[in-house]
């Protein structure tokens, strides 16, 4: 009985000294943490390209625009006022103009005489290709009156066609009478050919003066 007694006093005894030591025991707050999440982005917005609207003649901008001839010098559309224009947008690195280049020589041929002014604008810089376009023109043999396209010549003819060669056929009133792009194996010949027909026969029909035999 002592000896129980004893035990009790001192377990009250030893919780009066921690309550007078002013310490608590308490267990630890847990951190907070929040799922992590990917950003969230809207979906992007889907836009249907516009085709631009066809090109039906070249306008007064780009006719009085100098070009570069390759020979030296300089040239403008507007310098061959009243004949029939035919364009040819080529580069030397373009397989099917190199092909395509002898079937127009021989329609080039075949209107000499005529008001017909044939042009081959290579959509290469000047700055850095000049040695690669030289050795093209020594390998194949391109009559045409030749110069280069900058940047917003090009983007003009080209119409968003984004793909050479290509070939516009433009009548002495300066409306464009075809315009396609590729090359088809003995086909772009008879098709440069008839375009011009058409273009000298729309001149005719308008009433401008062309030389005799046109």
């Amino acid at each position: 009985m002592t000896r129980l007694l004893l035990l009790l006093l001192l377990a009250a005894s030893s919780f009066n000294a921690v309550a007078q030591s002013g310490r608590r025991i308490t267990n630890p707050t847990p951190t907070q943490t929040a799922p992590i999440q990917a950003p969230i982005y809207a979906e992007p917005e889907i836009r249907t390209p516009i085709a631009p609207s066809p090109l039906l003649s070249l306008p007064v901008s780009l006719l009085e625009r100098d070009i570069r001839a390759l020979n030296g010098g300089s040239f403008r559309f507007a310098d061959f006022d009243g004949k029939v224009l035919v364009i040819n947008l080529w580069a030397s690195w373009c397989g099917p103009c190199r092909r395509e280049v002898p079937e127009y020589e021989s329609v080039r041929k075949a209107y000499a005489g005529r008001d017909v002014e044939f042009i081959g604008l290579t959509t290469e810089d000047p700055r850095t290709h000049s040695d690669r376009v030289n050795s093209f023109l020594r390998d194949v043999s391109f009559g045409f009156r030749l110069g280069w396209a900058d940047r917003e010549t090009a983007r003009t003819l080209m119409n968003g066609k984004n793909a050479i060669p290509q070939t516009l056929v433009i009548d002495a009133n300066g409306r464009i009478v075809n315009h396609w792009t590729g090359y088809a194996t003995g086909r772009s010949g008879d098709r440069l050919k008839q375009s011009i027909d058409q273009a000298l026969q729309s001149t005719r029909g308008a009433g401008v003066s062309v030389k005799p035999g046109a």
